[in-house]
């Protein structure tokens, strides 16, 4: 309804956008604190750098400074000088190629680019040709690689490459390789800690007169990566099998669900696909980094960190949570990171919309094309403690039932974020590897959404005094659910505390498969172990807070609930309940069952079941009771990923024992069925035949469908107006596959009363 306002800070009308962008329920969306192309009468003058600084801030590798041909040394003769016998550069070969020298060994084989890309610490080599022989006697020439607008050698972002007889590790120099006629040959080396980015590159030859240098030539220009093969980086990664599947592998997949019904959907990284190098490098512009400061992977992750969300810097992705997307694409619907981040690459306009896994599924794309080794992490039961005191807390009104206005802190599901390798030079020896960094925006960290990196290891210990938000994240996977009593004056009783709901499972994708690879081991120790107690008083004594279990209460009640596991959506199902009676007299016990539709952060959108019991069990007896849950209860109110979440709670008369558990049912829902009925062969039309069924006892409506993997950087997208209950949906796409080997076709299908169908299909290019 046009009459409606938007919900993205900006109208798609108000946007001068290109034809190609235009896709079917897809919107870009604009910071309310950037400007706008009408409001430049209004727009405040940016502050000046002069009186601070000699020139501006070097933070964008797309700028460039003018270089001259010829650098005249003292005044400008009034005529050219003669050159006859001086090196004229004709042309500069710096074998950029797939298949050439040095793509290969630098494994950016994959990268689709058309210029050279190389890791730093490894030395690479160029072809000069020149108007006559290379003289080393006679003839002073040397290579310049520069990097913004500003380049300075104190800086590293101008860097002059003098040849020498021989290379040495950790600085640039060059040597002679070859000599042919007038053809040069050279061996370039960059050390293993320069800046990574996209560097000019120029070849200077000395004369009596000033500096003669090649012409300006985009297609010399040659991007540097961090480099995890080379041992002096300071993200080398020994395994070469996890350099496979943490750098190389464009493909991956999401795990979700919960801790006892764990679903994943794959995932197209696309690191090396066309123009998203670019966008990686713009990201770290947009994030301000000034380029002297690229060299290091701790910088680079926290600064992207707070980039791939929109909250800051007009960043990538905006976080949305409410279900309403119909101004932007669902966070359900995303099967790629290429889609997004190209679509940010080429409108500067934050993309509509992401949620924990497309925020960490993007910038995994963005730490393995800039040559940080990356995984996607998924942690179930993952506590959003708005303090990181390490307690959860949640508030049970007088009559035992939860205050939804008052209990601020929330369960997550599941929450996703990324780990990259790297060492950490900054912290005492033993925190090197794997490092938690997450781009959701959840809490500030020194002014900005951002966090980490933190060390995985010194979270398990808990020690979280090292940089950076160790504490958050620690609590995410170790925070106590402390139940509390408001009485009728507005006072709060401990009532309850559960150590053991937190943190249930941490999960990864396993090296060289499609199977998950349980890491609870990596962040904590064994619940109650001697170590695990080692690790809270660390944590306790650098200043987290930590409720002590209740006593003075006779703690001889006990209650479970039991839930179905594989529930299809739109049936009907029973949870039970189960009182337990541990002491030797009858005992008096009222409880709420409380069912609700929530999103999976655990916040609830609708409560669908209340119900009341009040019974008397006898000593050491237990009480049970089944109650059913309708799915005309909850179909209509469902969000993404069909999540319905239960709690009891309540207490026993006699003794003031706090009753409470909860526990969440993921829906099943039906996916996607993609298949093929004839051998996939390279250059020749495959036919994919794509089926779903509709669950639901109503119509689905505005339905679309959107299929990754066809070779093609944007999607295909199809629209159905209606898909009726009950019904079968059967369509086709076609597309023709131009790189042999194992590739994956990923489709979702996404509409209001129904997400987070997916489905997938393996193929054999022969």
């Amino acid at each position: 309804d046009s009459s409606q306002p938007s919900r993205c800070p900006t109208s798609v009308n108000h946007l001068a956008l290109p034809p190609s962008s235009c896709l079917p329920q897809q919107v870009f969306c604009l910071k309310m604190s950037e400007s706008r192309p009408d409001d430049s009468n209004n727009r405040k003058r940016l502050a000046s750098y002069v009186g601070r600084r000699i020139t501006p801030s070097n933070d964008s590798n797309a700028e460039e400074n003018e270089v001259l041909n010829f650098e005249y040394f003292g005044l400008i003769p009034r005529g050219p000088p003669n050159l006859a016998d001086f090196l004229e550069v004709w042309s500069v070969d710096v074998h950029p190629n797939t298949g050439g020298i040095n793509k290969k060994q630098h494994h950016t084989d994959l990268y689709d680019c058309s210029n050279l890309i190389v890791r730093r610490g490894q030395p690479f080599q160029i072809t000069i040709t020149f108007n006559r022989a290379y003289d080393a006697g006679k003839d002073k020439l040397w290579i310049e690689f520069l990097i913004g607008r500003y380049p300075d050698i104190t800086k590293g972002t101008y860097i002059p490459i003098y040849i020498q007889e021989q290379l040495e590790r950790g600085k640039w120099g060059a040597k002679v390789e070859s000599t042919q006629n007038n053809v040069l040959r050279l061996s370039i080396l960059s050390p293993p800690h320069c800046i990574i980015g996209r560097f000019r590159m120029y070849v200077a030859v000395m004369t009596p007169y000033g500096i003669r240098r090649s012409a300006r030539d985009k297609e010399t220009d040659i991007y540097v990566l961090f480099n995890p093969w080379c041992e002096e980086d300071t993200v080398y990664l020994h395994n070469a099998a996890e350099k496979e599947e943490y750098v190389l592998n464009d493909i991956g997949r999401v795990y979700q669900g919960t801790f006892t019904e764990v679903t994943s959907r794959a995932w197209i990284f696309g690191q090396f696909e066309r123009d998203i190098l670019d966008s990686c490098i713009y990201i770290l512009d947009r994030a301000g980094m000034p380029l002297q400061t690229r060299g290091c992977p701790i910088k680079v992750c926290r600064a992207t960190s707070a980039v791939i969300n929109s909250k800051d810097e007009g960043g990538v992705l905006v976080g949305c949570w409410d279900g309403q997307y119909s101004d932007g694409v669902a966070p359900t619907a995303w099967n790629s990171s290429v889609e997004i981040l190209l679509q940010y690459y080429q409108t500067r306009l934050p993309v509509c919309y992401g949620q924990c896994w497309v925020f960490a599924a993007v910038f995994n794309t963005v730490l393995r094309c800039l040559g940080i080794p990356a995984r996607v992490v998924t942690n179930f039961s993952s506590a959003h403690d708005n303090n990181a005191n390490l307690t959860t807390d949640i508030i049970l009104d007088e009559n035992g039932k939860k205050d939804i206005h008052l209990t601020r802190d929330s369960i997550w599901n599941y929450h996703c974020w990324n780990e990259c390798w790297m060492s950490r030079y900054d912290l005492p020896p033993g925190y090197d590897g794997w490092q938690v960094v997450d781009a959701t925006p959840q809490e500030t960290s020194e002014g900005m959404f951002r966090c980490g990196p933190a060390s995985v290891n010194a979270i398990k210990h808990g020690q979280v005094c090292f940089p950076h938000d160790a504490p958050f994240i620690y609590a995410e996977v170790n925070s106590d659910v402390v139940y509390w009593n408001r009485e009728k004056d507005g006072s709060l009783t401990k009532g309850d505390v559960k150590t053991k709901e937190v943190g249930k499972l941490v999960v990864t994708k396993e090296v060289g498969s499609d199977g998950k690879k349980d890491i609870t081991d990596q962040y904590k120790y064994q619940e109650g172990s001697q170590e695990d107690k080692m690790a809270q008083d660390s944590a306790i004594h650098y200043g987290i807070k930590k409720e002590q279990a209740v006593t003075g209460v006779a703690m001889d009640g006990a209650i479970d609930m039991h839930v179905p596991e594989k529930v299809l959506v739109g049936t009907n199902f029973e949870v039970g309940i189960e009182l337990k009676n541990n002491s030797g007299e009858k005992r008096s016990m009222t409880v709420h069952l409380s069912g609700s539709v929530v999103f999976y952060t655990g916040v609830p959108k609708i409560q669908i079941k209340d119900k009341t019991i009040k019974v008397t069990v006898e000593p050491h007896e237990a009480y049970q009771k089944q109650v059913k849950i309708k799915s005309k209860d909850y179909e209509e109110h469902l969000v993404e990923q069909a999540i319905l979440h239960f709690l009891i709670s309540g207490h026993v008369d006699e003794t003031g024992q706090t009753l409470a558990i909860q526990k969440a049912v993921t829906l099943q829902i039906p996916t996607l069925n993609l298949r093929v009925e004839d051998p996939v062969e390279y250059g020749r039309e495959v036919t994919i035949i794509i089926e779903f069924t509709n669950p639901l006892r109503t119509p689905l409506k505005e339905v679309v469908l959107r299929v990754d993997g066809l070779g093609t950087l944007k999607p295909k997208l199809k629209l159905f107006s209606i898909v009726p209950e009950n019904s079968t949906l059967t369509t086709k796409e076609w597309f023709v596959p131009w790189k042999r080997g194992p590739r994956k076709v990923i489709a979702s299908l996404d509409c209001q009363a129904l997400r987070q169908v997916v489905g997938e299909l393996e193929l054999n290019v022969i």
